[in-house]
């Protein structure tokens, strides 16, 4: 198995034991030969790359930086050993400022030990439910691994789930060329926001570690989310419990410094979702046949979830929120554009000062207003 960084077995998390767990949990993908499988992965990297003229053409965002960026057909495990790579990086400093916290009690190592294959094994377990539900993800914070490249230029990696995009298109019974290409339009619109914008990455990372310098809170009340998460998962925790679907890690957020940041990561996390869903519907109808029938059909695919497990882990993990991000993010592109047309929506990416605030996200005339106000002669 392949080492996830350094010393990816001390502290809080036991990162390669959380690998192989994952690894080994995950459910296998739809059944299909290998001659299938090949053609599967070909398509998608054929449309990855047709999906760039069409998006850049589309929301006139030109980079010549897009090929720093790689695009990877995966399996499940390539996507946990992926994200895992990533999850580690972001989370860095505050699991080291965790660790000193516990270290300076007593049997803070030995515990810290334990406590960190405990947490291995159950963060495991939550990526092989994940796994087998992400069709695509732009990984922002990416660093090369040896099976995993990245860019070279801090420039992050694109994901495509092969098995999961078959499992899907199966589940809703598209034309397969068709959906496959729709994924990777929404996929490629976030490669092509942040190779078009240079200073968007280090804007994200910068406001997540704020966040995280501000987060004061014992070690085990964050081991104690992922441990209900992954309970949930097993089917451990109570079923009156289920219903509310327990409390989601953003309830970690404590400070009003954190609900500040936290407010404006949704909102560009907001943005940058709708973006790419008002992308895959814009360049749709030229490029993608069955684009209405696929929207209507993956639309109902997301409201309804699966079952009361499904629903219950989708809140603990914040997934509810992400899902009102496409949506309301989706309505505020859509709004700033009938207004204003493509070029005046790309004034949203010319500084952070320009990024939509959360209360205009719900309120584009609001953006409008402030953004394309004229100077006062």
């Amino acid at each position: 198995m392949t080492s996830i960084g350094g010393a990816a077995s001390s502290g809080l998390v036991d990162w390669n034991l959380a690998v192989a767990t994952a690894t080994r949990l995950v459910r296998p993908g739809p059944e299909a030969s290998r001659d299938e499988a090949r053609a599967v992965v070909a398509e998608l990297r054929r449309h990855a790359k047709s999906s760039e003229a069409h998006v850049r053409g589309f929301t006139r965002l030109g980079t010549e930086d897009i090929h720093d960026t790689p695009v990877l057909v995966v399996d499940r495990p390539g996507w946990i050993r992926a994200n895992v790579a990533g999850f580690r990086e972001v989370l860095k400093p505050l699991l080291d400022k965790m660790q000193e916290r516990r270290g300076g009690t007593p049997g803070g190592a030995v515990l810290g030990t334990v406590g960190g294959k405990v947490t291995g094994v159950e963060l495991g377990m939550l990526l092989s439910f994940l796994a087998s539900r992400v069709l695509g993800q732009y990984e922002t914070f990416a660093p090369a691994t040896r099976d995993l490249p990245a860019g070279r230029n801090g420039g992050g990696r694109l994901l495509l789930v092969a098995p999961n995009i078959v499992h899907v298109e199966r589940e809703l019974d598209v034309r397969p060329h068709d959906f496959r290409l729709w994924v990777c339009l929404h996929e490629e619109t976030h490669r092509t926001q942040f190779s078009a914008v240079p200073w968007l990455r280090d804007h994200l990372e910068g406001e997540i570690q704020s966040f995280l310098a501000e987060t004061d809170v014992d070690p085990m009340t964050v081991l104690e989310r992922i441990r209900e998460a992954a309970q949930s998962l097993a089917g451990g925790r109570p079923e009156a419990e289920e219903d509310d679907g327990g409390r989601s890690f953003v309830d970690l957020v404590q400070t009003p410094a954190q609900r500040e940041i936290l407010g404006r990561l949704t909102a560009v996390m907001s943005l940058l979702e709708g973006h790419a869903d008002f992308v895959m519907d814009g360049v749709g109808p030229d490029v993608v046949p069955t684009v209405a029938e696929i929207r209507e059909k993956f639309q109902q695919r997301r409201a309804k979830g699966a079952s009361r497990l499904d629903m219950a882990l989708r809140k603990l993990l914040g997934l509810d929120a992400k899902l009102r991000q496409y949506r309301d993010g989706e309505r505020f592109v859509r709004a700033v554009v009938d207004q204003v047309g493509m070029d005046g929506f790309n004034r949203v990416w010319t500084s952070p000062n320009t990024l939509p605030t959360k209360a205009e996200i719900a309120k584009p005339a609001d953006w409008i207003a402030r953004v394309h106000r004229k100077p006062e002669s």
